[in-house]
């Protein structure tokens, strides 16, 4: 799909902040509210526009902090259909997060979440190994999570040093 100048701005605005309000948009870019919602509209109907999302640090909600690995999965492209018929097996699972087909060593990389170390261990046992094109996985476990879709993750201490030079 071709996307005028306007549309891009558009993409690049929302991508920063999905919460913008359509007025705002309107005088950003000197437009009506009118044309941005339509824009917006043709953006979402086109696909473009897939979600709006927030990023949620749950490491400061209590009891509700879940644990996140990346899977490396070496699998065997199915004739015709190559890694997609495979692919769309493992994002049908409800665990899986993101799926991506890469370069290199591996083939496909999962981010999953769970409960706990065991679950994402069972579900790495129990169903994404058990799929007769995996060839092998590798696991990765989050330990801390230090950057997310461009938003940092600080805990707000600012470095109070004074510098001092010779």
């Amino acid at each position: 799909m071709r996307v005028n100048s306007k549309e891009i701005e558009i993409l690049q605005i929302i991508e920063e902040n999905g919460r913008i309000s359509i007025n705002t948009l309107s005088k950003m870019l000197d437009l009506s509210e009118e044309e941005v919602e339509n824009i917006l509209k043709k953006l979402q109907k086109e696909k473009v526009i897939l979600s709006y999302s927030a990023v949620i640090d749950w490491s400061k909600v209590h009891d509700h902090e879940n644990v996140t690995a990346v899977i490396d999965v070496k699998v065997t492209p199915q004739r015709g259909v190559g890694f997609d018929d495979v692919a769309e097996r493992i994002y049908r699972f409800p665990e899986v997060k993101a799926l991506y087909l890469m370069s290199g060593a591996y083939d496909l990389s999962v981010v999953i979440e769970g409960k706990s170390m065991s679950q994402v261990a069972r579900f790495v046992s129990e169903k994404l190994s058990t799929l007769e094109s995996v060839i092998s996985t590798t696991t990765h476990f989050q330990l801390k999570k230090y950057k997310h879709d461009g938003v940092v993750f600080e805990d707000g201490e600012e470095d109070r040093r004074i510098v001092v030079t010779p």
